[in-house]
């Protein structure tokens, strides 16, 4: 695992998974790895109460019926679709599930305007089929099929992307639950016909901004249950999320700095500041462009903390985190750059001399990157 950028969840938490596999006597749907409260158990992380002998780590940090919610739709006939705004941590929760219940979480396909029928359905090997014609062999299962070969969970990510074509294929899978592949003759047979194993699904995930974009029909609506992910305004639950990615990162890059808790309290109240100003902003030119979601709070302390370690004093410092802050949401000039102007001197300043420790620098250095920029 030590020579992989990203090792997604089944490999990362492989001893973990395995564990929590030999003490699981619950009953489990088709062929799951793990029972819906293990698997429960693997995202959620474990309790005193749960009584084990050891400590399952917290993995996704959000309210406990959206994780049920979900298991219990994967454990129908139904795919489940994750909708949210961005940086809600619906990719990551996709992830998780799919690799408690069958082990593999990386049969995706990634929604955009270029997205085909080929992408979820199958195309095929030209060289094989020049060769030796269409056959079994010679055609390329996409994720979707290879998930129905399995039995497994197929993900399919920013539905609303892909155009309404690549979608209506997809409510072909989920009701019928098969693919046709009339390129190969059926020999009297099922020879062209792919069909699902128990145990597959779809996990889809969709951005709420993403609304208009190309909208789902009301036929492929019925094929999903739609769970709802909310943007993390508990501030010591973001806090724990914060924390939790920060020291992922420290462990990756093998870097030994101390993150301190103040300046993890300047990036939450920051944040809630300007989502508060968002909120209340008359239009669009008068909130920053970015979503000012968790997923992105957590890449500004990211940036804070790898340039402290390479360029800085190997110390977390106000200055670099507020540097950071700036260069990460400014992605209109000069609107952004106005914005965050007027909250660093409307709101850190009276605020740094009121209560002083980290913000003082904080502005200084949150000052100093609007001027390099502007």
């Amino acid at each position: 695992m030590s020579d992989l950028l990203r090792a997604p969840a089944e490999i990362k938490y492989a001893e973990e998974l395995d564990w929590l596999e030999s003490i699981d006597d619950n009953p489990k749907p088709f062929s799951w790895r793990l029972s819906p409260k293990m698997v429960r158990l693997f995202v959620l992380g474990s309790e005193r109460a749960d009584g084990l002998d050891r400590e399952v780590s917290q993995k996704w940090f959000g309210d406990r019926s959206f994780v049920e919610r979900s298991i219990v739709t994967l454990a129908s006939d139904r795919g489940l679709l994750l909708i949210g705004d961005p940086g809600t941590g619906k990719s990551w929760l996709a992830e998780l599930l799919s690799a408690a219940i069958c082990r593999n979480s990386t049969l995706v396909v990634q929604g955009t305007a270029g997205t085909t029928e080929d992408h979820i359905k199958y195309s095929w090997n030209v060289s094989m089929v020049i060769a030796k014609g269409q056959s079994r062999e010679s055609m390329i299962p996409s994720p979707i099929m290879t998930a129905m070969e399995a039995g497994a969970i197929g993900r399919f990510e920013e539905l609303t992307r892909s155009t309404s074509d690549v979608q209506d294929a997809l409510i072909s899978i989920l009701s019928e639950k098969y693919i046709s592949v009339p390129e190969l003759e059926s020999g009297g047979g099922d020879d062209n016909i792919v069909f699902a194993k128990p145990g597959f699904s779809v996990i889809a995930t969709a951005n709420s901004r993403d609304r208009g974009v190309n909208d789902l029909s009301s036929a492929l609506k019925r094929r999903f249950n739609f769970v709802r992910i909310p943007v993390v305004t508990n501030k010591k639950s973001e806090a724990e999320i914060v924390r939790f990615r920060t020291e992922e990162l420290l462990r990756r890059h093998s870097i030994d700095l101390d993150v301190p808790p103040t300046l993890l309290d300047v990036l939450l109240r920051s944040f809630a500041d300007l989502r508060a100003s968002a909120a209340a902003a008359g239009s669009d030119d008068e909130k920053l462009e970015s979503a000012l979601s968790t997923a992105e709070q957590i890449g500004v302390l990211e940036d804070a903390v790898l340039h402290s370690n390479f360029f800085g004093e190997r110390t977390l410092t106000a200055r670099a985190l507020a540097s950071s802050l700036v260069g990460s949401l400014t992605r209109r000039e000069p609107e952004d750059l106005a914005i965050l102007n007027k909250y660093l001197h409307g709101v850190v300043e009276p605020r740094s001399k009121e209560e002083g420790g980290s913000w003082p620098e904080f502005l200084e250095g949150g000052r100093d990157a609007i001027a390099t920029l502007s």
